[in-house]
């Protein structure tokens, strides 16, 4: 007899992570997501006829068993090694650090790399997860095992009030919203690849150009969560205030274009020591993955997927 499959809702980063360690394990998965596209917060917009980081900035390679994925990736000419140097914004200062990595492509599609050989079900949003005799219901739909793999808010919504255990690993933890201002210019002015600000109004600025390696000059400029978090039902209102930010703190003219982006979970105040959340006995299990696990990190959230699978495999 087949085995049911592990559902696992949301094709970031970590839920295809973990749909790949269990297809790999031999487990059958599917794989849920609202989406058009798989990515989640690694996203790439098309706009001006190239694609635009607007979610994640950048990731880190630390992890070995991460870097081998992204030694593929580089052999295979979708993963580039960007920058370790930023500069803070005013003062200039450079500020040194870790190799930071990008995609010519755009993030998303080293996600849609890893989704190739799996099976995602677009258009398909849960509303949600409760308990019945037999194990449980995914929109009335029987399930065994459930992962949800986003974040905290969004997987305390599809929860029955009844199922504690699961809404108790998750907890209250606040998360940060942000804009994310797209902005082309006439030309390339700036001599930075990104910028850690300190103003009310933003807090990052990252050259797409300069991380895609096509040169275009387009910078995208992440609000600070305060900005943000009054600006959430009307984001592209915001515009004109993330332009005049923009202008004042790096000397620019006015943008040829503009495009904003609305995060209403962009990242957790605060993080985990645990890579994921698993509970239940076989049968009724529900696990928890995402970068809400361990650091909030491209790389975090990858472990966090690719180690619940594991985890969930060796359960039988």
């Amino acid at each position: 007899m087949t085995a049911e499959p592990v559902l696992v809702v949301g094709a970031g980063i970590a839920g295809v992570a973990c749909g790949r360690s269990l297809q790999a394990a031999g487990v059958p998965v599917r794989l849920l997501d609202r989406g058009r596209v798989p990515g989640g917060r690694m996203a790439s917009r098309r706009i001006d006829e190239r694609y635009v980081d607007t979610g994640a900035s950048y990731f880190t390679v630390r992890d070995e068993r991460f870097e081998a994925v992204v030694r593929d990736w580089q052999a295979r000419g979708l993963a580039r090694e960007w920058t370790d140097t930023f500069v803070t914004v005013p003062g200039g200062e450079q500020k040194s650090g870790p190799v930071r990595w990008a995609a010519a492509g755009g993030l998303r599609s080293l996600v849609t790399d890893l989704a190739a050989d799996l099976t995602i079900e677009q258009h398909r949003e849960v509303t949600s997860v409760a308990p019945s005799e037999q194990g449980l219901l995914v929109d009335g739909q029987p399930a065994r095992t459930v992962v949800l793999a986003m974040p905290d808010p969004q997987a305390l919504r599809l929860l029955d009030p009844s199922l504690a255990e699961p809404r108790s690993l998750i907890g209250e933890r606040e998360w940060e919203p942000a804009l994310a201002l797209v902005a082309r210019f006439p030309d390339r002015s700036w001599t930075f690849d990104g910028a850690f600000v300190d103003d009310p109004v933003l807090s990052w600025v990252a050259d797409d150009g300069s991380r895609r390696g096509d040169g275009a000059p387009v910078l995208v400029a992440h609000s600070t969560p305060s900005f943000a978090r009054t600006r959430l039902a009307d984001p592209a209102a915001a515009g004109a205030e993330l332009v005049a930010a923009l202008r004042r703190l790096v000397d620019l003219p006015e943008p040829v274009s503009t495009y904003v982006q609305r995060w209403t979970f962009a990242k957790p105040s605060g993080g985990r020591y645990e890579p994921y959340g698993l509970v239940g006995e076989p049968g009724r299990t529900i696990a928890l993955c995402g970068d809400g696990w361990g650091a909030s990190k491209v790389e975090a959230a990858w472990l966090s997927g690719h180690l619940l699978g594991e985890a969930l495999a060796a359960r039988g």
